[in-house]
């Protein structure tokens, strides 16, 4: 009787559980999936299926209507386009403020702290960036070297990456010297393990403030809010801090 029970309940679990679809922007590669696991601990009913990006593909496939069920910006803009279009029926909410390093490898005798004379060093024949068309991290980018007044003068070094982590995976590989790329990625055990940064002043770029809401597809999932809403509870908060994120309520 009591293995029928908890075969019983373990079909009812099975029927009521749900997929939850996320396409987050690269940044988020290793913060979201540890948010997304911790989810999962604690609501084993659900599964969070998440496929990393740039912001701008992922903007066009939801528009697009594939189905995804919560999206992830690396900016506000490609959400509340989303959201005027009703494609996205959450209003467009804030989730957290990125930041872009210079980041290249330990073993590279370059000094990122030295950025942007750095860059013109003859050491340096390629630097990684984010392709700025489609990527905010890599708009941050190229108004940064812009504001330093190099963006002409080292664009032939250039390597696009079409996301931020795939601009990282560049120097990581050694495909690149020295690149631009996102805090976030820069905190990741691996990256850290491997490389060293700088902090470039975020005064020197457009704040990066990445916004997600829910999808017209995400409307008809019933645990999809629950994923969204847990984004702002103070356990995930601290996984985004450990990325270097700053979060909404402690904009300085």
């Amino acid at each position: 009787m009591r293995t029928l029970l908890f075969l019983l309940l373990g079909l009812f679990s099975l029927a009521h559980a749900e997929l939850i679809r996320v396409f987050a922007a690269a940044d988020l590669q290793y913060a979201l999936k540890e948010v997304a696991d911790l989810y999962m601990k604690k609501y084993p009913e659900d599964k969070v299926e998440l496929v990393f990006g740039s912001s701008g593909k992922g903007y066009a496939q939801v528009r697009a209507g594939a189905p995804f069920h919560i999206y992830f910006s690396a900016n506000m803009k490609y959400v509340e386009e989303l959201y005027k279009e009703g494609h996205i029926i959450t209003e467009p909410k804030l989730y957290a403020i990125g930041r872009i390093v210079v980041w290249t490898t330990k073993d590279s005798p370059l000094d990122p702290s030295k950025f942007p004379e750095v860059l013109l060093d003859p050491k340096v024949r390629k630097i990684a960036i984010a392709n700025w068309e489609h990527a905010p991290y890599g708009r941050a980018a190229k108004e940064a070297l812009e504001a330093y007044g190099v963006f002409d003068r080292v664009k032939n070094k250039f390597v696009l990456g079409e996301n931020i982590s795939q601009t990282a995976s560049f120097v990581y590989s050694g495909a690149a010297d020295i690149g631009i790329i996102a805090l976030s990625l820069a905190l990741a055990p691996e990256l850290q393990a491997r490389g060293k940064y700088w902090l470039i002043p975020e005064d020197k770029h457009e704040r990066l403030e990445q916004g997600y809401g829910i999808t017209k597809e995400g409307g008809k999932v019933k645990n999809a809010r629950r994923f969204y809403d847990f984004i702002g509870s103070p356990e995930a908060r601290r996984i985004f801090v450990k990325y270097g994120f700053v979060l909404p309520g402690e904009v300085k």
